[in-house]
């Protein structure tokens, strides 16, 4: 077995393997050889090399997200470690183990002109469940051309004493402390954590036996307790006539479906679903804008607005996509909003009375045999509106023009039973929002912090360990600002892309503004004339393209055939029509009733 010469690299590795953490994500680099060569030299561990920080950081961010396990990123010092960070955001929202692992130098060589050196220690300071700053080994060697010198520099010592053994020993105790609870925190805490090591030359150094026998402190899950009323949350429910529940971002598979039946097939109850919430039932509104957004156009809307408002707001799951439901809960309140979730509750619609911290089965389990059904008109109204928005959503479709809307049905419409659907941010999640989508689709989006970085990132990392194929549907600049996602040699033969390219950031076309100014289309709708084929050459992707509805159900027809390598389909719609489509259809949804 070989090891690297320094012992917190081996403390690192050792307690990672101890741990359980598998997966290692590793970005080439000279600072972090140590921690390369104890990592890649125990079979242990799968470990996979991508060049590009940015995009190595949400690769691992998926297999995490699908593993529901941390899974860590290996890079060098200086600014490679900045480039995780947009990965490390979406993750410390989204609550993804994320374990970042970063190589520094040691603490006297900062800040005095050397290359690659940044301030490294709590980088992520406001964005991270926890940092672990170790302290760099004394060294019988460090640094032959300073050991004549009187006094070193702070941080810089050599072993030639008892005293500095002792020194050592303590260093050991403190960083064998230090990463256990680091990487306890990445087994419990459902979130990122930062462990940043510094290393003193010569890094390549390798020895056939430990140096290090690190004490391994077990983590102690947290148990899915808590202390709350629920009699008294239940007499506020059992007295309700008009109660919400909504659901943003949700795990496939996090909530029991008969638990779902039984809170939701009750009169008095509107549930509110979300493309992410993974959440399916007859009774449910998957489609919010559909149903709110043309009541901003009708004469009565006051009145409707007031017969929509909720008494109790029950809410699970992360981020909400749609605007439209915010804005009208935040206007029209509920006495009572209730989260549930075992880590945190935001109050985005400023009225939060009760942040249940446990799990929604648990939750459920012991809330759902204290409540009764309630007689109410409540969900039979607001269902009357939606079998309106469901015939004018069927109407407006059949007379569409070729369009982004129009692709969308198209595409969402045709994704195999079974699949796992990525989807990138901004308009392609949008879209998504206005479809009942099948059952089996297991479906994801970056929503921790709604960026377009890493999309694909994600995806492909998402879908390397799953037994299902995926399936990422982008938009263009998403796909290009994040084209280093296929920069590497873990595609999956069934991997699939579809890019809906119209040229440019088109969903902005739908905001206030001067639409034909050169100034929005340059620095707002961000025109473009590129397309994919080349970055399918670079990669060893198959190239296909469409143009037309007709052209667009051709290739779909084949798509999702087996092949030989990953497969991407781009799809171009122009750019000046998707607006008035998408504006025109809420309009008609408001006209047709």
């Amino acid at each position: 077995m070989i090891y690297p010469e320094i012992p917190l690299a081996q403390t690192i590795v050792t307690l990672c393997k101890a741990k359980g953490i598998r997966h290692i994500v590793i970005s080439p680099g000279s600072r972090n050889a140590p921690l390369t060569i104890g990592f890649t030299s125990d079979d242990y561990f799968s470990t996979y090399s991508i060049v590009d920080e940015r995009s190595a950081a949400f690769f691992a961010m998926g297999m995490a997200m699908q593993q529901k396990a941390p899974v860590a990123v290996v890079c060098t010092s200086g600014s490679a470690l900045l480039n995780y960070y947009p990965a490390v955001s979406e993750a410390f929202y989204s609550d993804i183990p994320l374990l970042v692992i970063s190589a520094d130098r040691p603490s006297y060589r900062i800040d005095i002109g050397d290359g690659q050196t940044i301030r490294q220690d709590y980088i992520f300071d406001r964005h991270i469940l926890y940092s672990a700053n170790l302290k760099q080994d004394i060294r019988k060697d460090a640094n032959p051309l300073l050991r004549d010198q009187d006094t070193l520099p702070t941080g810089m010592h050599q072993a030639t004493d008892d005293l500095d053994l002792e020194r050592q020993q303590e260093i050991q105790r403190y960083n064998e402390a230090e990463l256990n609870k680091a990487l306890n925190t990445a087994l419990t805490g459902q979130g990122p954590v930062h462990i940043n090591a510094p290393f003193e030359e010569p890094l390549y150094n390798k020895v056939n036996t430990l140096s290090v026998s690190p004490q391994v402190i077990e983590a102690q899950p947290k148990a899915h307790t808590f202390e709350e009323n629920l009699k008294a949350l239940a007499e506020v429910w059992n007295t309700a006539n008009r109660k919400i529940v909504m659901v943003g971002v949700l795990p496939p598979g996090s909530l029991e479906q008969e638990l779902l039946n039984k809170l939701v097939e009750d009169d008095s109850v509107v549930l509110l679903t979300e493309t992410t919430a993974n959440l399916h039932h007859d009774r449910a509104f998957p489609f919010i804008d559909k149903l709110i957004a043309p009541l901003e156009k009708r004469e009565d809307s006051a009145l409707l607005w007031e017969k929509l408002q909720p008494e109790v707001l029950l809410t699970f799951g992360g981020m909400v996509v749609s605007k439209k439901v915010k804005a009208f809960l935040r206007k029209y309140q509920p006495k009572h909003h209730w989260h549930i979730d075992a880590k945190k509750a935001y109050d985005t619609y400023f009225c939060l009375k009760h942040h249940v911290q446990t799990d929604i089965s648990t939750f459920l389990k012991q809330f759902l045999p204290q409540v009764h059904t309630v007689a109410s008109d409540y969900f039979p109204f607001w269902e009357g509106i939606r079998e309106d928005r469901t015939e004018g959503h069927k109407a407006y479709m059949k007379q569409m023009v070729f369009s982004d809307f129009k692709v969308y049905e198209q595409v969402l419409k045709q994704v195999p039973s079974g699949y796992n659907l990525q989807l990138s941010n901004s308009s392609t999640i949008r879209y998504a929002q206005l479809f009942r989508l099948v059952p089996s689709l297991k479906v994801f989006c970056n929503r921790g912090t709604s960026g377009i970085d890493g999309s694909t990132s994600t995806a492909v990392g998402a879908a390397l360990h799953d037994a299902h194929p995926t399936l990422m549907v982008t938009g263009d600049l998403s796909f290009f600002y994040d084209s280093n996602a296929l920069w590497n040699n873990y595609l999956r033969k069934d991997f699939r892309i579809i890019v809906v390219n119209n040229g440019g950031g088109g969903i902005f076309r739908i905001l206030p503004g001067d639409k034909n100014s050169e100034r929005f289309s340059k620095y707002f709708e961000t025109t473009h004339n590129l397309n994919a084929k080349g970055i399918c050459e670079t990669f060893g992707l198959e190239y296909y393209h469409a143009s037309s509805e007709d052209e667009v159900a051709a290739q779909l027809a084949y798509f999702y055939n087996p092949s030989n390598a990953p497969k991407l389909l781009e799809i171009f719609t122009p750019s000046t029509v998707n607006d008035e489509v998408l504006l025109g259809y809420f309009r008609f949804l408001a006209d047709k009733g």
